[in-house]
């Protein structure tokens, strides 16, 4: 049997598993395990310039492509710490990464040794596995575990903590005869699915909401296919926003709170079933569970059995793999049609794309300072339908999901229910680098973009390339917004007046120079007229430079963007509806 230090044997597991690339900072208790991976030479790495940035660039470059497993890697202490954001960003979106940490010797781990924390305990809750490992003939097998933890059920991080004198022991290990352990994963069973069919073809206003868990099991083909075969609209979440192309005639609208559309909510309140399909029923769909529910009968598909009844309880529930179900109900409803033939629901389709024609909200601004409506509908028109848009939080996202178009699975990257600032930079990184080639752009408000902006000087070193549009209004913009019910605007503005760039006009920080001493390009924009032509120059700089171009534009200070605080019924809406297709130019009319 070959004889091998455990991290060597450790670094031959992720290749054996698929892993390919790697994100992270050495450091003194972790540098056994870089040794490894110099050695081995299988393992691309990306020296992040903050280790929780090195988490979300994991984070983006799984979420980039089905099979990815990214890779996080810090040294002991802070770097742990570091990394539970990340952690916790991918645990509630069901995203599989791994970190690695090194930690202290293990004869010192209850002596308040230097940067010894007990980093397994503090990642325990918001990953599937989280364990310190003290022996090192356990690294291989607890290596097999984490892969097969990560991918088994619903998808989530592991966390492994290696003590550095473990990390040198030698072991017995043979490459040669490892085998990753097999998947498993529920699927629901012909009875279930048949009755879940005999529930919606008894309604008449159906709905299908399609979540995240489809794009997880790659099946927004199979998804599709079941929408066009039984003839009925798709409301997808903003986890599953791309299962269906935007501009797919029963594509009938995203609904909720915030990142919803007018017609939308207005499709939902009409309907009379819904069937959810790997989704959470998240607070910001839903909005007050007595208006989302009322008068509709509801069937929730998870892959995860305590998801079922979590947040309200269907009428059925069936614990199965998205991938699983609907290839299922696609057989069925197949076999129905043929032998029985199935409802017609011409005319609700008909009612949905009627409100989606109708219910578009206004884009086609001519302010100056420019008004954000008007930043997407010139990111509609120019960038092409395989775009991939990352995004995380504030009125930048929300505003983004209303207004921009997403075509395919993947090509909308979101943080959903963590949301932490700063995630879009890196984690644009980590799909950039998943991606080679292709467009990826970020979007991110000017707060957003402060939090991790040395992150850009990786992009710039490992020559990563891509668009990040900054929508600048010097404000907490969403924030703001919020504290208009508590009548104040209380430490939510960015403005001061720059020494250094008196142009700024007291929009504080020169996100120009800041990028171009991180190594990248950066274009400011003060007029709607004047998008196209520095997102032209943009796609121009950073084919040439290979490097992130930042396109900061300079919003007015004050939009309030449409969203409620109780329920879908009462969102309140600032801007007129769009009055014509000169005023909504890149508005999707579906009127059949």
């Amino acid at each position: 049997m070959p004889k091998m230090r455990a991290v060597d044997a450790a670094v031959a597991i992720l290749e054996k598993e698929g892993a390919t690339t790697a994100f992270g900072l050495p450091g003194a208790a972790i540098n056994p395990f870089y040794s490894a991976m110099r050695a081995h030479g299988g393992i691309h790495h990306v020296l992040a310039r903050h280790v929780e940035g090195a988490s979300h660039m994991a984070e983006g470059f799984t979420r980039a492509k089905p099979g990815n497993i990214g890779i996080c890697i810090g040294t002991s202490g802070p770097a742990g710490t570091d990394m539970i954001t990340g952690l916790y960003s991918a645990m509630a979106d069901s995203i599989p990464i791994l970190c690695i940490t090194g930690q202290a010797p293990v004869a010192k781990l209850h002596k308040e040794d230097f940067q010894a924390v007990d980093i397994a305990s503090i990642a325990g809750p918001v990953t599937k596995m989280a364990v310190t490992v003290m022996e090192a003939g356990q690294v291989p097998g607890t290596f097999q575990k984490a892969f097969h933890e990560m991918r088994t059920g619903r998808p989530g991080p592991v966390l492994i903590d290696l003590p550095i004198d473990v990390q040198q022991t030698m072991i017995e290990f043979d490459p040669d005869t490892y085998e990753p352990l097999q998947v498993h994963k529920p699927a629901a069973t012909r009875k279930q699915l048949e009755k879940a069919l005999d529930m919606l073809t008894a309604a008449e206003k159906p709905l299908i909401v399609a979540g995240g868990g489809i794009i997880n099991a790659n099946a927004s083909e199979q998804l599709v296919e079941l929408a066009e075969l039984l003839n009925i609209p798709v409301i997808p979440t903003l986890m599953g926003w791309g299962t269906i192309p935007d501009d797919h005639e029963l594509m009938a609208g995203m609904v909720g709170l915030q990142t919803s559309h007018r017609y939308g909510n207005a499709t939902m309140l009409e309907s009379d079933f819904v069937i959810g399909i790997g989704n959470r029923w998240a607070n910001r769909h839903t909005g007050a569970l007595d208006v989302y529910t009322k008068g509709r009968t509801f069937v929730h598909i998870d892959i995860e059995p305590t998801q079922i009844g979590r947040v309200f309880a269907p009428d059925f529930g069936i614990v199965s793999d998205a991938g699983a179900a609907l290839s299922g109900l696609v057989e069925v409803a197949r076999e129905r049609k043929e032998q029985q033939g199935l409802p017609d629901w011409n005319a609700w389709v008909k009612d949905c794309a009627q409100r989606k024609s109708m219910l578009q909200r206004k884009t086609n601004f001519t302010n100056v300072p420019v008004k954000p409506q008007r930043v997407y509908q010139e990111m509609n028109s120019a960038f092409g339908r395989d775009t991939r848009y990352v995004s995380t939080i504030g009125l930048s996202q929300i505003a983004g999901a209303q207004f921009l178009h997403v075509y395919e699975a993947r090509n909308w990257i979101n943080c959903g229910q963590a949301g932490p600032l700063g995630w879009t930079l890196p984690a644009a990184l980590g799909v950039a680098q998943a991606s080679p080639g292709e467009t990826v752009v970020a979007l991110s408000g000017d707060y957003d973009f402060q939090f991790m902006i040395e992150e850009l000087a990786v992009g710039a070193q490992f020559q990563l390339p891509y668009i990040h549009v900054v929508v600048n209004n010097s404000y907490l913009g969403l924030i703001r917004q919020a504290q208009r019910g508590f009548e104040m605007d209380y430490h939510v503005s960015l403005a001061f007046e720059n020494v250094n760039a008196p142009e700024l006009d007291g929009y504080g920080v020169d996100h120009i120079k800041v990028a171009e001493g991180l190594g990248c390009k950066a274009i400011r924009v003060r007029e709607a007229d004047d998008l196209q032509g520095a997102f032209e120059k943009a796609r121009a700089l950073m084919q040439e430079y290979r490097v992130p171009v930042v396109v900061e534009v300079i919003l007015e200070r004050v939009t309030n963007i449409s969203m409620g605080a109780a329920g879908i019924d009462a969102i309140n809406e600032f801007e007129d509806l769009a009055e014509s297709s000169d005023d909504a130019p890149t508005a999707i009319s579906l009127l059949v």
